[in-house]
């Protein structure tokens, strides 16, 4: 464990954290002078580096024990307070506190000060069923310049690491004593005592812990699938299918895990649409305990979802329900597209995988009436006019018509006898 960690140097460190997996016994607690001398407090008071500064090299610090191992982590949760220096067993969906101490070893104050002090803390950012964080303090005067420590989480599950932004604080007797940036795992951030300047005189007086918060999330992999029949149609499962108002359809689910850890407590739940019905007591449970399948006495599948149990690799389950095509809000004349969807959750950070089938309804639209046809209209008879106003007028026109064809006869019968 952390006896057995190994001596690297700063190059060694380097091609380390450029990979992605990051390996306790591997990085462990090192230096970028290969490997730096420790010493008692004792040896200290009687000047054995009074000429340098130095960092994190006690070896019996009553507060953190050897300051070799200065990286510790415990869950948020544990009021104990109980810090590891070494590894700790996480769970899926807990809070971590991550802290690294910083000292200055000298004894002589602000006489010796470390300038330009970063504090920096690499995160991986693979998956593993175990990772570590590594810390590094750095110092532009101090000897060696670059001191590092790293703290291991495990699982029997393969997990990743989730920072969480805006916890990282910093500890100490001055000034500087709150929020960190964020820089302080992307890059490194300058820490401090009277302020963020970097500057950090000697002695256990001016030291600081350094902090941040991290959450634990298990990798979940398992596949989510879904289909869909009418029933009284084809026997076949479909992932789309054509239906009418009134059809009943069923619906099956299949779950698997694909990982190669057991997954507990997998969570199912349909979200129907406005124009399918459920129907309730036709959720059934097809698994390795139940392989003729079992009719569920809960109808909570379309509502808060359902618990179907727990799942070795490889394992998976089969749920079946049914629904009935209603009309509540079908458009006519086109196809609605009734899709439904299925979703599986497993873990405290609830890892979504999800999956969706289709019914497609085409309700023709009503047809118009149509009107009978209406009889010729017959043209009314005018009635007799009054001989006043304008009906006057019309009939002395009449009366002059009657008169120029009277004329025109006699002219026509004088021309006859000539």
């Amino acid at each position: 464990m952390k006896h057995l960690k190994s001596l690297l140097g700063l190059a060694a460190l380097t091609a380390v954290l450029g990979t992605s997996v990051v390996s306790s016994n591997v990085l462990a607690w090192g230096d970028s002078a290969g490997g730096r001398q420790t010493y008692t407090i004792d040896q200290i008071n009687k000047g054995a580096i009074d000429n340098k500064i130095v960092l994190n090299s006690i070896s019996d610090n009553p507060t953190v024990g050897n300051e070799l191992y200065f990286v510790q982590a415990r869950a948020e949760s544990d009021s104990n307070n109980s810090w590891n220096a070494n590894a700790l067993t996480v769970e899926d969906g807990k809070t971590y506190v991550v802290r690294m101490y910083v000292h200055n070893n000298n004894r002589f104050g602000k006489d010796m000060v470390a300038k330009n002090v970063k504090a920096s803390f690499i995160i991986p950012t693979n998956s593993a069923k175990e990772l570590s964080i590594n810390g590094v303090v750095s110092s532009s005067n101090a000897t060696p310049s670059k001191v590092w420590d790293d703290v291991v989480f495990k699982s029997e599950n393969t997990f990743h690491l989730e920072y969480i932004s805006g916890t990282a604080h910093i500890g100490s007797n001055g000034k500087a004593n709150g929020a960190l940036s964020d820089k302080l795992v992307n890059g490194g951030t300058l820490i401090g005592y009277d302020a963020l300047d970097g500057q950090i005189p000697g002695c256990f007086e001016y030291s600081a812990f350094i902090s941040f918060k991290v959450k634990v999330v298990y990798d979940y992999d398992f596949t989510i699938e879904k289909k869909v029949r009418v029933i009284g149609g084809e026997e076949n499962w479909f992932d789309e299918v054509r239906a009418k108002v009134g059809d009943t359809v069923e619906y099956k689910i299949t779950y698997k895990n694909t990982s190669n850890s057991t997954e507990k407590d997998v969570q199912i739940i349909e979200l129907l649409g406005s124009d399918l019905k459920y129907i309730a007591g036709t959720t059934k449970l097809y698994n390795s305990n139940h392989k003729n399948g079992i009719t569920l006495s809960s109808d909570d599948l379309t509502k808060t979802g359902i618990n179907i149990g727990d799942y070795a690799p490889g394992a998976g389950a089969v749920i079946l329900f049914r629904a009935k095509v209603v009309d509540k809000n079908l458009g006519c004349g086109a196809d609605n597209v009734l899709r439904s969807w299925t979703q599986g959750y497993i873990g405290k950070n609830n890892t979504m995988k999800q999956d969706y089938a289709d019914v497609l309804v085409h309700p023709a639209c009503p047809e118009k009436p149509v009107e009978p046809e209406k009889p010729p209209v017959e043209p009314e008879t005018p009635p007799v006019l009054p001989e006043t106003g304008p009906t006057a007028v019309a009939a002395t026109v009449l009366g002059a018509g009657s008169l120029t064809t009277a004329a025109g006869a006699f002219i026509t019968s004088r021309k006859k006898r000539f």
